[in-house]
């Protein structure tokens, strides 16, 4: 038997050879797929697990940027209370003193300024915050990242955040002001001249409201000249003009500051960019039509309206005199700047392109192809 055999394969060597080195190279190619299949198994669970880590991680700096704005908005409506006090005014005028026409008027401009001023604040603040939360979010996961393979020095470390998320303190301050300034000079245009006894219906108090925002947010002659033009007509009221204090050492930066300085200039030119301005815009939209829903009500008909007018939709139907007017405007800023979850900010904070923008900022900025910058 084994004499046939050896016989057999002495006959046909040539063929037996090529047998062999063929079932050879199919074992040895089979092995090969079957590594590669598993590294490109393995590569495709350590992306998907990448993703799912970023998602979370994403979604979590959301819930932190709702917390935040939340928490953040007791001051702003301090800030605004003070600076715009009508607090003051209303008590003066149940003393009945002898300026009370005087002092009406005043009312009169410091409360639709207060509102107004919430209401760009507001949508700044929610916008902002997006952008720098989002910004640091992105570095944290490159960091987080980075130390888990090989401990690389951090981009983002405590330090830095905290000196980077301080510039929101310009907003609250000397932002706030300058925007208060500009406010107010529109609304003295608008409502200046207008009698305390002059009325104005819903409809007529939102295209009052149309022509203030389009005077507030007419391009300045330093925005005009700026490269992009209107895009950066609001960024000087979230970030100063001028250079970053830190930058304008000749010497002794640390690592630290450069790392801030460079966190704050992309910042700004995200202010700038056209995707911030369509975004900001469409919040201030959003919120002027809230604050007259909220106001709505004070403009219900009664029946003898409905009546009268012979509609339902009665808008334009039932007017007040200013006079009137004054105290439902004045007293929208608890509304606006609400810390529990208003209707006003609710729909700022779920808004679709607020999402999408916080999304497209955060895939920039926590892509490992940061790190090599």
């Amino acid at each position: 038997m084994l004499l046939a055999v050896w016989g057999f394969l002495k006959r046909h060597k040539k063929k037996c050879f090529f047998l062999g080195a063929f079932l050879g190279g199919v074992y040895v190619l089979g092995k090969y797929g079957q590594k590669k299949m598993r590294e490109i198994q393995e590569r495709e669970a350590a992306e998907y697990i990448a993703q799912a880590r970023r998602q979370y991680h994403f979604e979590s700096n959301q819930r932190t940027c709702n917390m935040t704005v939340l928490s953040m908005l007791p001051t702003l409506r301090d800030a605004l209370m003070y600076q715009l006090n009508s607090e003051s005014l209303t008590s003066l005028l149940k003393s009945k003193p002898s300026n009370k026409l005087e002092i009406w008027e005043d009312l009169k401009i410091i409360s639709f300024t207060r509102s107004i001023v919430a209401v760009y604040s507001t949508c700044m603040l929610v916008v902002l915050l997006r952008v720098q939360l989002n910004i640091i979010g992105g570095y944290i996961y490159l960091d987080n990242a980075a130390v888990c393979k090989n401990g690389t020095i951090l981009l983002a470390p405590p330090e830095v955040q905290q000196q980077y998320l301080s510039s929101i303190q310009h907003l609250l301050g000397e932002g706030l002001i300058e925007l208060i300034t500009v406010v107010k000079k529109a609304v003295q245009k608008i409502f200046g001249s207008m009698s305390l006894k002059h009325t104005l219906s819903l409809l007529d108090l939102d295209q009052k409201l149309r022509e203030i925002r389009t005077v507030i947010e007419q391009p300045t002659e330093a925005t005009k000249s700026k490269e992009n033009g209107s895009q950066s007509l609001f960024c000087h009221y979230m970030m100063p003009d001028e250079e970053n204090p830190l930058a304008t050492q000749a010497c002794g930066l640390t690592e630290k500051d450069i790392a801030t300085i460079k966190l704050l200039n992309e910042t700004r030119d995200m202010l700038e960019s056209p995707d911030f301005n369509r975004v900001l815009s469409s919040c201030l939209n959003r919120g002027f039509s809230r604050l007259l829903d909220n106001m709505a009500e004070f403009f219900r008909p009664t029946e003898q309206d409905i009546s009268d007018s012979g509609s339902v939709n009665s808008f334009s139907s039932v007017s007040l005199p200013l006079a009137k007017i004054i105290p439902i405007i004045n007293g929208q800023i608890h509304s606006v700047c609400s810390e529990t979850p208003s209707h006003f900010v609710q729909d700022l904070l779920t808004m679709e392109q607020v999402k999408d923008f916080a999304a497209n900022v955060y895939e920039a900025f926590s892509t490992p192809q940061q790190l090599e910058k």
